[in-house]
């Protein structure tokens, strides 16, 4: 049975500590501290949650950035969006949020009023209903959000129906929404039920937890990492393929947080975003030197393509293994701040970056492709990434030419 528009409920935010299943984390000065009993912690490395880049740029760059922003920015149109797919229309939504927050960070507001009328048209219609041709629905069997789309056909929206891929899709949607609440408080209020269903369709948490919704539907307090598999059964198991869609989903909750002022929404979902950049560096990310995976494997692969809950695979859903490149970008993409820590490790970025740029060679049609890799390459060798990608013509449907500027001066 479906209900629309969407039905709301706030988190409750009545209480310091975030309980995941038998553990107990709180964060302490930035890190996350898990305690069960009095005998066990657990610990991760600080993440910071910020809107803007973590060093900053310097105002040499400004220039060049600033330019790209008036042609980003000028070719904004609402009405020209022809997708309905929830995960494509909320990459586009995400990628304009980009563009207001490093206008902010480089001194520009000219562009943001523009801005932030894209955003306000492309996400307004999800959120009250009136999005011609799909929709956020609350379907009560599973206790979840589903698209109108999907609760008729299981394969449109990429099974968002069957409960595939919630945190990717919706985690889109909530970064936009959070710079929103940002620019626009008054904005941020009136929508405010609406935002927090979304984030709590999969990260519902608390004492008191919200029984319209299961408990993290996503995440898996035992792997520590989430999975992307909904009501599918696979002979493999439950499976996930694109870790940075999963670091953007609690790292976009976690900022909506700050946008609102809500510390509990911000201490569960950067204690989330840690735990499932540990778990992708440990999993995904294949070194050279690590002796996780078997020498044969190790040897052939710089990254996983699917994890699943007994296997992992070198190919994705949509490419073969031989694409390098297509298993790079959809482990990196969307290109944040977050990113940084993500691939916070510059030697495995030169491993990954050396192992894929071969695949590039003689290849026309993925300079969106091309843009990701470049980027990791500017963890490492600035001057060359910037040459290459100042001569791209093309970028990701969730890309823009000024992130990649963006990132590469903030390096």
């Amino acid at each position: 049975m479906l209900a629309h528009p969407l039905h709301a409920k706030l988190l409750s935010n009545d209480c310091n500590v975030t309980v995941l299943h038998d553990f107990k984390y709180r964060s302490v000065d930035g890190d996350l501290v898990g305690v069960v009993g009095d005998s066990w912690v657990l610990q991760t490395d600080p993440i910071p949650v910020t809107w803007h880049s973590n060093k900053g740029i310097n105002k040499e760059s400004f220039g060049e950035i600033v330019s790209a922003l008036n042609k980003d920015v000028k070719e904004l149109n609402s009405s020209a969006i022809s997708t309905q797919s929830s995960y494509f229309y909320g990459k586009l939504v995400g990628r304009a949020a980009r563009l207001a927050l490093i206008a902010e960070e480089v001194s520009y507001p000219k562009v943001i009023p523009k801005i932030t009328k894209f955003l306000k048209e492309t996400i307004e219609p999800w959120l009250d209903g009136t999005f011609k041709g799909n929709a956020f629905l609350y379907e009560r069997k599973w206790r979840g959000l589903v698209t109108k789309q999907g609760s008729t056909d299981s394969a449109a929206d990429f099974g968002f129906g069957v409960y595939n891929d919630h945190h990717f899709h919706l985690g889109y949607f909530i970064y936009g929404i959070a710079v929103l609440a940002k620019i626009d408080p008054s904005w941020g209020k009136k929508y405010k039920p609406q935002a927090y269903s979304l984030v709590t369709d999969f990260m519902n948490l608390g004492q008191r937890y919200n029984s319209d919704y299961p408990r993290l539907r996503c995440f898996d307090l035992f792997k520590l990492h989430s999975w992307a598999s909904g009501l599918t059964e696979f002979e493999d198991g439950r499976n996930q393929e694109s870790t940075s869609e999963a670091v953007n989903a609690y790292y976009a909750a976690a900022l909506m947080g700050l946008a609102y002022g809500d510390s509990r929404l911000v201490a569960t979902g950067s204690t989330l975003l840690a735990l499932e950049i540990r778990a992708t560096q440990t999993w995904w990310h294949v070194k050279a030197e690590d002796n996780l995976y078997a020498e044969e494997f190790a040897k052939d692969n710089r990254i996983v393509g699917i994890l699943w809950a007994i296997k992992r695979d070198s190919k994705l859903w949509w490419a073969t293994a031989e694409c390098r490149e297509c298993r790079l970008s959809i482990q990196v993409l969307p290109l944040l701040p977050v990113t940084e820590t993500l691939f916070s490790d510059a030697v495995y970025a030169k491993e990954l970056v050396e192992w894929t740029l071969p695949s590039l060679k003689n290849k026309t049609n993925v300079e969106g492709w091309k843009g990701f890799t470049y980027a990791l390459q500017g963890i490492y060798d600035k001057s060359t990434a910037l040459k290459k990608i100042r001569m791209l013509t093309g970028f990701d449907d969730g890309n823009s030419f000024s992130n990649l500027l963006w990132w590469i001066h903030s390096r």
